[in-house]
């Protein structure tokens, strides 16, 4: 039986030239902040023990990671990465493998650390560390190896030889150790210019006491790359992006742009879907099969259901559309929105707090707010539920096969009865029984001949300003 796994995460650095109030670590990469992305490689690897080490924003960081249910080692002085992961070996149970990983690096995927993992124990190594390659390593520590590969010491670039500069292979900063390692780390010392303790003595300490040191090496050096600054978090989230579209087409999804397409690594997208260009995804979002997605249209934590069609430019936030319906184009649905089966909201509809049941239209001009309406109902153009007085919302009911006219207003609280009819122009303030027809607007006056007395004041300023009206005003008098 192989032994458990531990996993440190070193997220105490200050970030400086993020040049922002939020701490580094929480700075989002495809809609996790990017130690999270750490901790969901440690889950993933089925790590018994998840120590996060906190310093700058130790608050905060720790605020993001609790529901994630790993623990924390703050580290009040920052005194260097031995130190730093010293701290988090202290709370470790020990007779476990101790894998360290860093808040800052989201691109380490699970894969390649099993593979990692699988070779350290089928080898019974004592340290690995992970590397890769790059035409030029300036800033990066180098890998020296001898004769039989393994690792005899890695030299920083300040004090590296010419020879030593042009070697490719990098640190990456990525460990993985035997249950000696706190033992060893213990005794990391500081005499050193910075006075600081380094994790990378680990590797003399391991020498020392009789371990070789091999090196796992990984073709793609993006993998372990970092954030310092947010030119290097937008690589990241480039980067991230190609990865997760990918994995999206590949499982049958089209993307007709990925350049202008953004999908957090949450969302969920079913087979066969169509999502054109400049469209966002984010959050919870569960999109069904055979969907297509509109144009620049943004879902946030949507329930998209089967064979949905979301036209152009349509934002859905935390609502659910039913299998069949179309939405858009310009609509917004906003919480706790949801819709039946073969629904149809159109342009400039909103919708809040609503069930819109099977069959029911909404065509144009709307404002649907805490409201449940029943299926088969037609909502006409430009009809209001007027569900707020100032100080409380109040809910509406609207019964199956209702027929609600153009601009009509709802007065809420009120409930229409099944079938009922209400005419265009109605402001409905009581209410409607079932089959009824309900009129509430000001009675018609029709004046005959108001226009000609009206425009025959004006004389010739009328054929100046308003040739056709003084021509159709003559040709009435002859």
């Amino acid at each position: 039986m192989s032994r458990p796994l531990d996993v440190v995460i070193l997220a105490a650095g200050q970030g400086t030239r993020m040049r922002s109030a939020l701490p580094k670590m929480l700075h989002p990469v495809a809609g996790r902040p990017m130690v999270a992305w750490s901790v969901k490689v440690a889950r993933e690897l089925g790590a018994r023990d998840v120590v996060v080490v906190t310093g700058h924003g130790a608050d905060q960081v720790e605020a993001a990671l609790r529901p994630l249910g790993v623990r924390f080692a703050r580290q009040a002085q920052q005194l260097g990465t031995g130190h730093a992961f010293l701290t988090a070996a202290r709370l470790l149970q020990g007779g476990a493998d101790v894998l360290l990983l860093y808040g800052d690096s989201p691109m380490l995927s699970s894969d390649t650390l099993r593979a990692m993992l699988a070779e350290h124990r089928e080898d019974e190594h004592a340290l690995t560390v992970l590397t890769s390659t790059l035409p030029d390593a300036t800033g990066y520590g180098r890998i020296i190896r001898g004769d039989g590969g393994e690792v005899l010491r890695i030299v920083e670039q300040k004090d590296a030889t010419p020879d030593e500069r042009v070697v490719q292979e990098f640190n990456s900063g990525v460990y993985l150790m035997d249950e000696q390692a706190r033992t060893l780390a213990e005794q990391i010392g500081n005499d050193n210019e910075a006075g600081e303790y380094y994790i990378t003595d680990l590797l003399r300490l391991y020498r020392e006491s009789g371990h070789s040191v091999l090196a796992y090496h990984i073709p793609d050096p993006s993998e372990v790359m970092g954030a310092n600054d947010r030119v290097q978090l937008a690589e990241l989230e480039r980067l991230m992006q190609r990865r997760i579209q990918e994995r999206h087409m590949r499982a049958g999804v089209t993307l007709q742009s990925p350049g202008t397409t953004r999908i957090e690594d949450t969302v969920e997208i079913g087979p066969d879907c169509t999502v054109e260009p400049g469209v966002v995804l984010r959050g919870q979002t569960r999109i069904g099969a055979g969907v297509q997605v509109g144009a620049h249209s943004v879902l946030d934590s949507a329930l998209v259901h089967d064979r949905v069609l979301i036209r152009p430019h349509t934002l859905l936030e935390g609502c659910e559309v039913g299998e069949a319906s179309e939405v858009g184009p310009f609509a917004r649905l906003r919480p706790g929105a949801a819709l039946g089966t073969g629904v149809h909201v159109g342009n400039f509809v909103e919708i809040k707090n609503a069930q819109l049941h099977a069959g029911v239209k909404a065509g144009h001009l709307a404002y649907l707010g805490d409201v449940s309406i029943g299926e088969q109902t037609n909502i006409g153009a430009g009809t209001i539920v007027a569900n707020f007085d100032g100080l409380d919302k109040h809910r509406t009911q609207i019964g199956a096969g209702v027929f609600v006219g153009s601009n009509s207003t709802l007065v809420a609280p009120r409930v229409v009865g099944d079938a009922a009819f209400i005419a265009a122009g109605s402001t409905i303030h009581e209410d409607v029984p079932e089959g009824a027809m309900a009129v509430a607007r000001g009675r018609q006056r029709t004046l005959e001949g108001w226009s000609r007395r009206y425009w025959g004041r004006f004389g010739e300023r009328l054929g100046a300003k308003l040739p056709w009206l003084a021509g159709w005003l003559t040709a009435g008098r002859s």
